[in-house]
């Protein structure tokens, strides 16, 4: 992933993305230092806390979210779906979720909603996603749910700094 820019955000624009994953995931995301990052072949916007790419803007989402990293370094209260222990091999690969391997979903997600998608055993989160359904109807037997969006060991995951 190439960098297009690279800059320091004002106290403003730290604030609001502050008071959205506060909001939002219930995350209290502290730094002293931020920076946005904008890739040339990428949908995905990063930014960097104390240079750790912990904040991503996916597509054409104006509301900020936690990376994977960012979820395992401040783990998200809201938003989060979890999975059983026979799908963490295919999120961690970057699968769509099905119904079947989630054995937990926060109610408040609605459709369209970024999501956290963590494993059951330790809670750590293994992918981001996008809600294709409510969290109500997350659960079942059938169907995909979640579309993959960011995963361990992807590009955006592995890219460095």
């Amino acid at each position: 992933m190439q960098v297009k820019s690279r800059h320091h955000l004002r106290s403003d624009e730290i604030r609001r993305i502050e008071e959205a994953l506060s909001e939002g995931l219930g995350v209290d995301l502290t730094g002293d230092s931020f920076e946005h990052v904008e890739f040339e072949d990428a949908d995905t916007n990063l930014v960097l806390v104390d240079g750790d790419p912990l904040v991503a803007y996916f597509g054409d989402d104006d509301e900020p979210f936690l990376t994977v990293r960012g979820a395992n370094a401040f783990p998200p209260e809201k938003n989060v779906v979890t999975v059983d222990a026979g799908a963490v091999s295919f999120v961690s690969g970057g699968a769509d979720v099905m119904r079947p391997g989630i054995v937990e979903a926060d109610d408040r997600i609605e459709s369209g909603d970024l999501v956290a998608i963590a494993e059951e055993t330790h809670g750590k989160v293994l992918a981001v996603g996008r809600a294709l359904e409510s969290g109500s109807d997350l659960v079942g037997d059938s169907g995909k749910v979640v579309e993959s969006l960011h995963h361990v060991g992807d590009d955006l995951y592995e890219q460095t700094f």
